[in-house]
């Protein structure tokens, strides 16, 4: 009995172009940096003193994942975005870490939510979403 007879294609399977190797680069790089993003959320400080949080404007992608790092000036503060569901009471003299994940493009309010004097009632901020 005779072995099979090989068959060779005249085609050759079409070689990835440099261009198609460049596309296929940059779209693993992106996919990666998405990973990078989730897994390490951005740092964000935020200081507090009576009636003020500084920054007062703060602007986050939609769904970023970010943690911020709170301080207190001079008094027992709270720090409270109640759309994203998290808060924080930040002692004078220490840093509060709180994670958060934006959502949906938008203007969302954070706000002191312990009574530190009068002028209380202003000390609050803006997240900008997108």
């Amino acid at each position: 009995m005779q072995p099979p007879l090989l068959l060779r294609s005249s085609r050759r399977a079409p070689a990835l172009t440099r261009r198609g190797w460049l596309l296929a680069a940059a779209a693993s790089a992106a996919a990666l940096l998405r990973v990078d993003a989730r897994a390490t959320p951005r740092v964000i400080p935020v200081h507090a003193r009576r009636f003020v949080f500084t920054p007062n404007r703060i602007a986050l992608a939609p769904h970023e994942r970010v943690q911020f790092e709170l301080t207190a000036e001079d008094t027992l503060m709270g720090f409270s975005i109640p759309q994203f569901g998290v808060r924080a009471d930040v002692p004078p003299g220490t840093v509060v870490k709180l994670a958060a994940e934006a959502g949906d493009a938008g203007t969302v309010p954070f706000l002191c939510d312990i009574f530190c004097g009068s002028g209380h009632e202003t000390m609050n901020g803006v997240i900008v979403v997108g």
